[in-house]
Order: structure tokens, then C-alpha cells, then sequence
């Protein structure tokens, strides 16, 4: 059986959908995702990104269906579900469609979610073996600033610790931070810290997913549903630099 999965989203949102997505595996199993997870999809023959498989424009006027798309024999997607124009355009196709986000008031954490959407059991894994270093890793950042727990904070908690190296996006600036670009490395890069302190991002995640001791950092969302999910996670909400320090 080939198989192909398609999942939208943030760097979080993918992750949290590894488990749900890993589970799909067949004979053969192609993965589009977003160009900047692809890196991190290693259960995969092939993997390509969404913006390069030409499906954002199926269903508008004059545009037609990439052929690829009729060489498998089931297609789960995570994406589309909302676009009736999509939907309609691969009738008859073997798309299995599902929601991409958990609804507000889900009662499972995300990572269940998505996995119950595709009834499967729960898995954890790593993305990477976690040996350790003597580097605490902090990335101040986040998609939205409602997000971010103050710069300042996270300053002073750096100033109590040894050995800080501090994480930036291609699109963050911040003076001394080591900027990488390629998630993979990133992952193999938090996998040997002794400890990643970050906000609710798509790095907190990926740290929590290859395994490092994660101290997250929430504000205003639901650490319920959208917690990292990892062996060494600790979950903070709205916290003084002194609960941080204390899990430290």
C-alpha cells in the first residue's frame, strides 16, 4: 500500500501530530509538510513540502489536480478539511480528511487528539538520542507575543546559571543567540543540553521531542491540550523568575 500524509501547521502543531502521522506508516509512506518540519520527518520514504506539491491551488478555477496525487492508495490529510473548494476538486480520490486543531474545549491533549482521529494507540518517542552537556538553552521566543514570558525574566534567570547559550529563529534577533536554520540540527543541538527553558513555541516542543528536560513556560494557552509532550517536561504557568529558578 503507498501511502501519503499531509499535515499543515506550525513547527508545534506538526510535532504534536508525529505520533498520530508515524502510525499511518505502510509499505510505502510520503510526507508534505511544511518545508521548515521536513527535516525533522525521519519515518518517511519520501518527504516534500506543501508549498512544492501544488495542492494550495487545487480547486480554484483552471487548476488541476497534480497527477501525483492518483498514485496512492490512501491519502490522510490534515489538510483541506476546511476548504469545500479542495474537497470537492479530489472527489472520488482516497482522502481521508481531518481537523488540524483540537477544538477549544477538547478534553485530550493534542497529541491524543490527532491520534484518536486516526485510532491509534499512544507512542512516544525521540527525534534524537539525548546525551547530555552542561548547556542550558533558552529561546526567548515564541509565533505570538501574547506568548512570551518577558525578555527581562528570562535574562535574570540566565544570570543565576553556568553555561547559557541562548536559541534564535532565522526570522529573531537577538544579540549572541546561535541562529540555526535547519530543525534537524536544532533538535540534535537541544538533545545534548542539560536543561531548554522556552515559551509555549514550536521549540519547546521540539525540544521536549527529542528529549531534553524542558522547563515551558505557558501564558494564555490551555497547557492541557497543548503541553509538550516528552519524559522531561515541566510546565509552568505564568510563573516569577524564582519558580523557574526553583525547577532549575
Amino acid at each position: 500500500m503507498k501511502t501519503l500524509i499531509i499535515r499543515p501547521g506550525g513547527i508545534g502543531d506538526c510535532i504534536l501530530c508525529f505520533p498520530a502521522m508515524e502510525s499511518l506508516r505502510s509499505d510505502y509512506t510520503e510526507v508534505w509538510v511544511p518545508s521548515a518540519v521536513a527535516p525533522l520527518v525521519q519515518f518517511a520514504e519520501r518527504v516534500q513540502s506543501i508549498a512544492s506539491s501544488g495542492i494550495d491551488v487545487v480547486g480554484l478555477p483552471g487548476r488541476a489536480v497534480p497527477a501525483r496525487l492518483r498514485e496512492f492508495d490512501r491519502i490522510v490529510s490534515w489538510y483541506g478539511a476546511n476548504r469545500p473548494e479542495f474537497r470537492d476538486a479530489v472527489a472520488g480520490l482516497p482522502f481521508e480528511f481531518h481537523q488540524a486543531l483540537p477544538p477549544f474545549d477538547c478534553p485530550l491533549h493534542a497529541t491524543d487528539f490527532f491520534l484518536h482521529q486516526v485510532q491509534a494507540i499512544p507512542k512516544l518517542g525521540q527525534a534524537v538520542s539525548p546525551a547530555r552537556s552542561t548547556t542550558t538553552i533558552i529561546h526567548p521566543f515564541s509565533g505570538s507575543p501574547t506568548k512570551n514570558w518577558p525578555l527581562d525574566n528570562f535574562r535574570q534567570v540566565a544570570g543565576h546559571l553556568q553555561d547559557v547559550q541562548w536559541l534564535a529563529g532565522p526570522e529573531e534577533t537577538l544579540q549572541g543567540a546561535l541562529q540555526l536554520d535547519n530543525l534537524l540540527n536544532v533538535a540534535q543541538l537541544l538533545a545534548t543540553s542539560k536543561r531548554y527553558i522556552g515559551n509555549d513555541s514550536g521549540i519547546t516542543h521540539l525540544a521536549a521531542f527529542a528529549g531534553a528536560p524542558v522547563i515551558a513556560i505557558f501564558g494564555p494557552s490551555n497547557p492541557r491540550i497543548w503541553a509538550p509532550r516528552g519524559e522531561h517536561v515541566q510546565v509552568l504557568v505564568n510563573p516569577s523568575v524564582e519558580d523557574v529558578l526553583r525547577l532549575c
